[in-house]
Formats: C-alpha cells, sequence, structure tokens
C-alpha cells in the first residue's frame, strides 16, 4: 500500500487516507488501470471501459478528519466538529 492523503467531497467534505497506484506497474503505468476504447460497428468510437489494476484497491479509503461544507451564501456552516 502506497498511502497519500486527499480531500474528497462524496459523501461529506472530508480528509482521507486512500491507497495509490504503483507508478512502476509494468500494466497501468502508475495509472491505476487501463483504459480500452471500443467502437460501434462502422469503427466510430463510442466509449472507454476502464480496468482497474491489481497494483491498487480503490476502495481503500479512511477518512481522517470531516470538513465543514461551504454554504450557498460563498462562507463555511458551522456544523461540528466545528
Amino acid at each position: 500500500m502506497r498511502p497519500r492523503i486527499r480531500v474528497t467531497d462524496w459523501p461529506r467534505r472530508a480528509l482521507i487516507l486512500t491507497d495509490t497506484p504503483r507508478p512502476n506497474c509494468p500494466d497501468c503505468y502508475g495509472d491505476g488501470g487501463i483504459a480500452q476504447h471500443y467502437g460501434d460497428e462502422t469503427g466510430e468510437y463510442v466509449d472507454t471501459d476502464w480496468w482497474p489494476c491489481g497494483c491498487w484497491n480503490e476502495s481503500r479509503r479512511w477518512t481522517l478528519l470531516p470538513l465543514p461544507r461551504r454554504t450557498s451564501r460563498g462562507g463555511y456552516s458551522d456544523e461540528p466538529p466545528f
């Protein structure tokens, strides 16, 4: 596991500790997954599938500190823990 700290907005703003893909992974080259583009029967681009790589686990995350939500008035709320 290669932990790093990030800010997330879902389901609530918080600082989280999350796993990071291996930068020298021979399969995904540090992207964390492999993108596979596909098209329709005429060969036109339709969409891209993304397959997660085994060098990391996207679901490994732990909340370190909840952060206050921004209000519609442009400030921050006063909800706990602040």
